[in-house]
């Protein structure tokens, strides 16, 4: 079969021949994939910068994808770490980390959408007590994962959503998806009455922004949750310690390991029926398997998926 390999974490990956996988054990299923996502994580995985990284080379990325088993069924999977991922035309997945998906599906609308929609799904579901009639604000709301977050908090029932970032032109468009105010990171202030922050940028930016927000708090003894989900701007923050003593601030992360991954299998069905239903806005670009290595440095607003 062919595979896109990754010899080493400094380099792109290779589009070559590869050998058929073999199945180890009776839990595992062999798998054809029909889409996979180039996502933030697996490239991350595969250079060795997350924290999760195995550090094992050669390996083939991908980290989750649509396959489609011996008997026919079309399956969601996400993968515990492996050197096969889903950057191949077959690869071996664990039934039990995967949903099968309805029939009628688009395999790359869900592989674009999936991961990046599950960030902020699992962490509004799973890692804090959050519930209806809240108040959201996302920063680093222009990203895909930013872009999927607003719509998913108004989707789980948030009140009111603040999408802030850098990028006025691509703030503006949030507005459409269910932002009910947009922001840059100089007018942190107006967002500082919300009740969660999903926070996707982390670094200088997120510790600049918290001593403003909570002085600008009506009642600083009113709970924020701040989710540290995503860190583009930095893996480290240097936060005041003002911030911790001035208000009731709780910092809490949500990634793999935080969240157990029976938490997040348990919210694969739903969250794929969002998906599958249009509840949530997708920008997908198909390529082809053989581009791996393009695809791997290309700029684009879409999500690319690879299809072998």
């Amino acid at each position: 079969m062919h595979a896109a390999v990754i010899p080493a974490a400094d380099a792109l990956p290779v589009y070559r021949d590869h050998p058929d996988p073999a199945e180890r054990h009776r839990d595992e299923l062999l798998v054809e994939v029909l889409a996979a996502g180039l996502h933030h994580l697996t490239k991350a995985k595969a250079n060795g910068s997350h924290y999760s990284s195995n550090g094992m080379y050669p390996l083939v990325p991908g980290v989750d994808g649509v396959v489609r088993d011996q008997e026919g069924n079309v399956r969601y999977v996400a993968l515990d770490d492996t050197t096969l991922g889903t950057f191949a035309e077959r690869t071996l997945i664990d039934p039990r980390r995967s949903v099968i998906l309805p029939d009628g599906i688009d395999p790359v609308r869900i592989a674009a959408a999936m991961n990046p929609a599950m960030s902020s799904w699992v962490a509004l579901r799973r890692r804090v007590d959050f519930h209806a009639g809240q108040r959201v604000l996302v920063l680093g709301a222009t990203g895909n994962a930013g872009r999927m977050a607003v719509q998913i908090a108004k989707l789980l029932g948030a009140d009111q959503v603040i999408a802030a970032g850098r990028d006025t032109t691509r703030l503006k468009a949030l507005t459409a998806l269910g932002a009910d105010e947009t922001i840059t990171f100089d007018q942190i202030g107006h967002a500082a009455d919300v009740d969660v922050v999903i926070d996707y940028v982390w670094g200088e930016p997120a510790a600049g922004a918290m001593i403003p927000m909570l002085t600008a708090r009506a009642d600083r003894t009113a709970p924020l949750t701040w989710i540290q989900i995503g860190s583009i701007a930095g893996p480290t923050a240097p936060i005041p310690s003002a911030a911790l003593r001035s208000a009731r601030l709780q910092i809490v992360g949500s990634g793999i390991g935080s969240v157990p991954a029976r938490d997040f299998l348990a919210e694969l069905p739903k969250l794929a029926s969002a998906v599958t239903a249009g509840a949530i806005d997708v920008r997908a670009r198909a390529v082809p398997l053989v581009q791996v290595a393009q695809a791997w440095t290309a700029e684009t607003d879409d999500r690319i998926v690879l299809v072998p």
